[in-house]
């Protein structure tokens, strides 16, 4: 639905709990000017259906961020009428903090209704941030290729999924995921955890792409950190990460997106 001249339209939604949503709304933001036919529209939750109504593509970069009911429609909608949508990291997460005083275990609601089937996944659980593999599962397709496995700093998302996907990349891991509520059973079996996927929705795409965690110094007062100490960039010092990433904006911007030759492991 490109409009006069090629023109692109595009809205990011960055938002929500306990990441440097600053820093990656900066970064995807970058990207996304690399594109000069591309104009961005930024918010911070799905307040953005007048804008999403004429949109081209949909950024996502979200944490606990839910929407209504009537903007759970309109994502679908948005989809199905052949909109592109790029949701990364935490957008397909639903996290209860604890109770104050009670145990330290983080819920994970089925809040998402049937946008969950669009969307193809439902956060669950993870493992310490800690450095993991993630492994090509598709090397012949234009966005991993040239990729060879590579080690990341990241949360490792063990999910709930849902319908057909087409796995890019993916990671192994089966073991607990101590504080939360689901996570003592949900990585007990040895599925792949996919980490890049495809899925098609009527006419339109999703691409979800688990990496991308980010923290600052102050993203977690809420939970009783005033201050962590440290900051955290995670993915975004990896090569593979960026140079992936990259390609997903501009498979969904509709730019063509080149076979690359091998990028060198850091």
């Amino acid at each position: 639905m490109a409009g006069p001249a090629g023109r692109r339209d595009a809205v990011l939604v960055c938002g929500g709990k306990w990441h440097d949503f600053d820093y990656a709304r900066l970064r995807l933001l970058d990207l996304l000017g690399g594109h000069p036919r591309v104009r961005t529209s930024v918010h911070q939750d799905y307040d953005c259906l007048p804008a999403l109504e004429h949109a081209d593509l949909l950024v996502t970069y979200t944490c606990d961020v839910r929407p209504r009911p009537s903007q759970r429609a309109a994502l679908a909608r948005f989809v199905e009428r052949g909109g592109r949508w790029l949701a990364l990291h935490g957008t397909n997460a639903v996290i209860e903090a604890p109770a104050v005083g009670g145990p330290r275990v983080f819920t994970t609601p089925r809040l998402f209704g049937d946008l969950a089937g669009v969307l193809g996944s439902q956060f669950l659980a993870h493992p310490p941030i800690e450095p993991y593999e993630v492994r090509v599962t598709r090397p012949d397709h234009p966005l991993v290729a040239g990729i060879a496995p590579f080690t990341v700093t990241d949360e490792l998302y063990v999910c709930e999924l849902h319908g057909d996907l087409e796995v890019l990349l993916h990671a192994e891991y089966t073991g607990p995921c101590r504080g939360f509520a689901e996570g003592d059973t949900a990585a007990l079996d040895d599925a792949p955890r996919p980490v890049l996927y495809l899925k098609r929705h009527g006419a339109g795409e999703v691409c979800y792409f688990s990496l991308g965690h980010c923290r600052g110094r102050y993203d977690v007062q809420d939970l009783g950190v005033d201050d962590t100490g440290r900051v955290d960039r995670g993915p975004w010092e990896t090569p593979e990460f960026l140079t992936v990433l990259r390609r997903c904006v501009e498979r969904m911007v509709g730019a063509s997106v080149p076979s690359a030759a091998r990028v060198p492991t850091s």
